[in-house]
C-alpha cells in the first residue's frame, strides 16, 4: 500500500543515533554508523523522531510500504521487558577468562565468554555484540565435538538454539541482532542431520534481510564428533 513513512537521508546523517532513541517503535537502528529505517511495519508515519534528527535528515515521505503493525510493536515491546525485566538468569553479561593455569592443572577452562546462550533469551542490545565475531551453534554440536570450547566458542560471542525443539524461525530476532551491531563475522555449527538445515537457513536469511556483508562460516558435524 502507499502511505506516510519515514525516510532517512544516509548522506546527512551523522550517527549520532538521536532519532533511534525518539522511535518509540522501534523502527529505526545503527547500522554500519547510520540511522536506517529496519522495518516498515514498526513505522507509524507520523514522525516523532524528525524533531530529534539535528542534522536535517529525517523527513515523512509517501510510498510502498507494509501496513503499520501496532500488534507486532506492542510484542516487540513486550519482549525488550522481557529481556531487561525477567528472570534474572537471563539478564546479560559479559564473562570475563583467565587465560593462565598451572601446567600440572586438569582443569579446562570454559571459553563461554557470555550470558544468555539461548537464541529466545539473549538481548538484541546486549553491549557484548559490538564487534564481535559470532558463533550460532546447533544444541548438539557441543556435546558431539570434544573441543568444541577451544575450537569454536573461544575468543567469539555463542548464541545457541534448536529449530526443532524450539519450535520457531530464529531469522527475525538474529536479523535484529545483525541489524542493531556491528558485527565482525558469523560461524555457524550444525549436525548433518536435517533438522539442523533450519538453523543455518535462518542464518542466511537474517544476514541477507540485514544488507550486510558479513563472512559467513559454516560447520558441519557428523554423529560421530567429525568435522566434515
Amino acid at each position: 500500500m502507499i502511505r506516510k513513512i519515514v525516510n532517512i537521508d544516509e548522506k546527512k546523517c551523522t550517527g549520532c543515533g538521536a532519532c533511534v532513541s525518539a522511535c518509540h517503535e522501534g523502527a529505526i537502528a545503527m547500522v554500519n554508523g547510520k540511522a536506517k529505517l529496519i522495518r516498515d511495519d514498526y513505522c507509524d508515519g507520523l514522525g516523532d523522531c524528525l524533531p530529534s534528527c539535528p542534522a536535517d535528515a529525517i523527513m515523512i515521505i509517501e510510498r510502498e510500504a507494509l501496513s503499520y503493525d501496532e500488534e507486532a510493536v506492542k510484542e516487540a515491546h513486550n519482549q525488550k521487558k522481557t529481556d531487561s525485566c525477567g528472570c534474572p538468569g537471563s539478564m546479560a553479561k559479559e564473562v570475563k577468562r583467565e587465560d593462565e593455569r598451572p601446567i600440572h592443572s586438569h582443569f579446562t577452562e570454559s571459553r563461554l565468554s557470555n550470558w544468555p546462550v539461548q537464541i529466545k533469551l539473549v538481548p538484541v542490545s546486549a553491549p557484548y555484540f559490538n564487534g564481535a565475531d559470532l558463533l550460532i551453534a546447533a544444541d548438539c554440536t557441543a556435546y558431539a565435538y570434544g573441543s568444541f570450547h577451544e575450537k569454536f566458542m573461544r575468543n567469539r560471542i555463542t548464541l545457541i538454539g534448536c529449530p526443532k525443539l524450539d519450535g520457531i524461525d530464529y531469522t527475525e530476532k538474529l536479523a535484529s541482532i545483525i541489524l542493531a551491531n556491528e558485527i565482525n563475522s558469523v560461524t555457524v555449527t550444525r549436525m548433518e542431520v536435517p533438522c539442523c538445515g533450519g538453523l543455518e537457513m535462518a542464518v542466511r536469511k537474517a544476514l541477507e534481510i540485514s544488507g550486510k556483508n558479513i563472512p559467513l562460516s559454516v560447520i558441519t558435524l557428523s554423529t560421530e564428533g567429525r568435522i566434515l
